[in-house]
């Protein structure tokens, strides 16, 4: 018989829920699953959910109702096996900025059993592997934020875990920094064969990084799947529309209305969101139909379709919009494109 931490799937979550204090529901039904050497996304706005599932499935909370199991281990009848077989980089750095980058690491492999000599070897190793030689014997707090994000990786790779969790692994991070650490994140995930779960709010990352994308919305998964699959559905082009102001809405969806070819339109404030088959085509009739009801526009692009364009399609509403409460209106149109 397998053992189980040899079973297919290393993360498996199922119909998660979570209250917290004040029936503010951060989970609602959310399930997951992340294979072995898979990279998964969770992709969601603050306060969609991501760091409360990471919580619930690294065992530092329980869930409301569901069930999950990490590297087989159930989370809540078997929390220290899962522990010994995690690794887990939060949004916060976990390293003792008084202490060098060397004693951070050969501190954590002590805590994970390894003796003096072992801990050592395993912290010389990883400071190699995230070019932290030379910085080894500083202390922490004079890290750049780069550097401070290596070693947090590094400290949950020491005691060679089987799942890495990362949240937000690359928040306040500059561009070179990001890309540097997107680098190491896919060769875990290909050479070490890590099964890795990614939460981030930033579609760029999660578009590069992950093989699948579990897009959360209020606490549910509203869609999944590759991200070319998910952008594939949207079939066509991308149709925006600015305002200097927002426009009133029933003279623009009137206009529109009228205009074979366009579909999907979302009103979100100063811009309009729409799909047609032939963008560049469609684009001067729009503009032609608003400028004749009234509501000229002030600018108007075409683009392939984005995560961006998946997210407001599934949860109605933009990404970067995504914390403001969501209208009754909205939900339903949604729902209808997702028909």
């Amino acid at each position: 018989m397998a053992h189980a931490a040899d079973t297919a799937q290393a993360i498996e979550a199922d119909g998660l829920v979570k209250t917290y204090p004040g029936d503010v529901r951060a989970l609602d039904g959310l399930s997951i699953t992340v294979g072995r050497g898979e990279i998964l996304g969770l992709l969601g706005p603050n306060g969609a959910g991501k760091s409360t599932t990471v919580k619930i499935l690294t065992t530092l909370i329980r869930p409301d109702a569901g069930t999950a199991s990490v590297a087989g281990h159930d989370v809540l009848r078997h929390p220290d096996r899962v522990r010994r077989v995690i690794g887990v980089v939060s949004q916060k750095s976990g390293a003792d900025p008084e202490a060098s980058g060397r004693d951070n690491l050969v501190l954590q492999g002590r805590l994970y059993g390894l003796a003096g000599p072992r801990a050592r070897h395993r912290a010389a190793e990883l400071l190699a592997r995230f070019g932290l030689d030379d910085a080894a014997s500083r202390p922490v707090k004079t890290y750049s934020g780069g550097m401070r994000r290596r070693l947090d990786v590094a400290l949950g790779l020491v005691h060679r875990p089987r799942v890495l969790f990362l949240d937000e692994p690359t928040t306040g991070l500059d561009p070179e920094a990001r890309a540097s650490m997107w680098a190491e994140i896919a060769r875990l995930a290909g050479d070490d064969a890590l099964a890795i779960l990614l939460t981030t709010h930033y579609l760029d990352e999660a578009d590069r990084l992950a093989r699948r994308l579990a897009i959360v919305d209020r606490g549910r998964v509203v869609a999944a799947g590759t991200p070319d699959a998910l952008k594939g559905e949207l079939r066509g082009d991308a149709v925006h529309v600015d305002w200097a102001d927002p426009p009133p809405e029933p003279p623009v969806r009137e206009a529109l209305g009228r205009l074979p070819g366009i579909r999907e339109v979302v009103l979100d404030g100063q811009r309009l969101s729409a799909r047609a088959d032939d963008g560049a085509s469609a684009i001067p009739a729009v503009l032609a139909a608003l400028d004749h009801a009234g509501v000229p526009a002030t600018a108007a692009t075409v683009a392939r379709p984005s995560l961006d364009d998946v997210y407001l399609r599934y949860a109605g509403r933009r990404f970067t919009q995504a914390d403001a409460p969501v209208r009754a209106d909205e939900a339903a149109r949604a729902e209808e494109a997702v028909r």
